[in-house]
């Protein structure tokens, strides 16, 4: 398993990765909303945000989306996260379970296109997000 931060932003990911890119090198990997498979699941005006974005480097790996929550409002403040990436579906869910007790639940850990996903707020304030890849 891996840890890392995740940086949420409020429609401009794609330039602030860009630059972040140009700052510290390495490879940069972004996908838009619209050039996944999860496109449905969102409408034609939110193709061109970004789903995910991934910049590694030597010394540094940063993960970032767009905000895409249609139904909650962006808040500067809770857009840093740290990102629990890596790891076994077992290893995800027990490392999960142990952040539930007390926590905000923003996204129940649970099997999506792109492998075994979960955020939440844990009850010391810490925003925590998980993934594994598909098995």
């Amino acid at each position: 398993m891996h840890l890392s931060t995740y940086l949420l932003f409020e429609g401009n990911c794609k330039q602030a990765m860009e630059h972040y890119f140009t700052v510290f090198g390495g490879e940069l990997n972004i996908l838009l909303v619209g050039e996944s498979p999860m496109k449905g699941m969102f409408p034609e005006s939110m193709h061109h945000r970004v789903l995910n974005a991934m910049l590694k480097s030597k010394n540094l790996e940063i993960s970032a989306s767009d905000w895409l929550r249609r139904t909650e409002a962006f808040i500067q403040g809770n857009n840093v996260s740290l990102y629990i990436s890596g790891g076994t579906f077992e290893e995800t869910k027990d490392i999960y379970s142990h952040f539930i007790e007390g926590a905000n639940v923003t996204d129940p850990l649970t099997e999506q296109p792109f492998g075994l996903y979960g955020a939440l707020q844990d009850r010391f304030g810490i925003c925590w997000k998980f993934h594994a890849a598909i098995k």
